[in-house]
């Protein structure tokens, strides 16, 4: 009887675990536009750092987020149980702010090229300076790092509530907690991996030795380096992308008119074009929804700032 109930329990545990699976990967695929711009901007949050420091700068980020995350699974667990009814109003809230955030990004990089391109120079020679505190350098940009942690983590909480508010409680905390565990071990783990890219090419371009393998293995050094720089700007184009694919995706769901509407553009298509032709219609609505969002803000600012003069 007792064996019996054990096989039982185990059964039961490994049905929850394997639920868990299923609603994670879906949540986690409903968050690749955050996580893409997760990626991108700790991994720009150690730019100016000491090598030998970056570790410990990502270490003390990703510690942060933990405890960002540790906040944020109560928070919106409480919500789910006592406010249901806000989760969706919450969610449309959070796509809109990914789509803004991704359309600001646009605007930024074709208003601001000349800004970003000067910061940059200033912080070069900032560097150079030998009275510069490197130690309250490093503060501040582990603590600007945990502020937009912060951010993108109650995005990423939102979407996958979004994606369990119909299951019980304990379903809903198991998949909230593997997600935001999965994500914060996931995202900082690349970061890492990723600004320490160059350290490991320049290992491997410096090898010495004789022979084809030992040519091989400069050889690949030298291509990591090269392509070091590219990676960074190709995770910021594909955070950005997947920012209005997502965002647009998660408003129009919660607008039937729209959300049928995209849906039925590809009634009479069939294969690729048929998978696709939503996904860029999501796209699409996003960049509309961001260009909307980016006015409103715009022009409360300008609004606000009217007011206070």
């Amino acid at each position: 009887m007792a064996g019996s109930s054990l096989i039982a329990l185990i059964d039961d545990i490994a049905t929850i675990l394997d639920d868990v699976s299923v609603m994670t990967k879906v949540a986690t695929k409903k968050t690749a536009g955050v996580l893409g711009d997760d990626l991108a901007l700790n991994a720009q949050q150690v730019t100016g750092v000491s090598p030998a420091r970056e570790i410990p700068v990502v270490w003390a980020v990703a510690k942060g987020s933990l405890l960002n995350k540790v906040i944020l699974v109560p928070a919106a667990l409480a919500i789910s149980f006592f406010v249901p009814w806000l989760v969706t109003p919450l969610l449309m809230l959070g796509g809109a702010f990914l789509c803004f955030e991704g359309f600001e990004k646009l605007l930024h990089k074709w208003l601001h090229a000349q800004e970003d391109k000067e910061h940059k120079e200033e912080l070069h020679k900032a560097l150079q300076d030998p009275d510069i505190d490197f130690k309250e350098l490093e503060r501040d940009k582990i603590r600007g790092a945990i502020r937009t942690d912060f951010i993108l983590s109650a995005e990423i909480i939102a979407i996958t509530l979004g994606t369990v508010t119909q299951e019980p409680i304990g379903m809903q905390f198991l998949v909230l907690s593997v997600v935001a565990l999965l994500i914060t071990v996931g995202v900082y783990g690349l970061v890492a991996g990723i600004v320490k890219l160059d350290d490991g090419g320049l290992y491997l371009s410096q090898r010495s030795g004789d022979g084809g393998w030992a040519n091989a293995v400069r050889a690949s050094g030298r291509g990591i380096l090269w392509l070091a720089p590219y990676l960074m700007k190709g995770l910021s184009i594909l955070g950005t992308a997947a920012m209005f694919l997502v965002g647009g995706g998660i408003v129009a769901h919660g607008i039937p008119a729209v959300h049928h509407f995209i849906e039925g553009l590809a009634h009479d298509m069939t294969g690729l074009v048929a998978m696709l032709t939503p996904t860029l219609a999501n796209g699409v609505f996003g960049i509309v929804v961001g260009a909307v969002a980016v006015a409103i803000v715009t022009l409360a600012s300008r609004g606000w700032k009217a007011v206070r003069s």
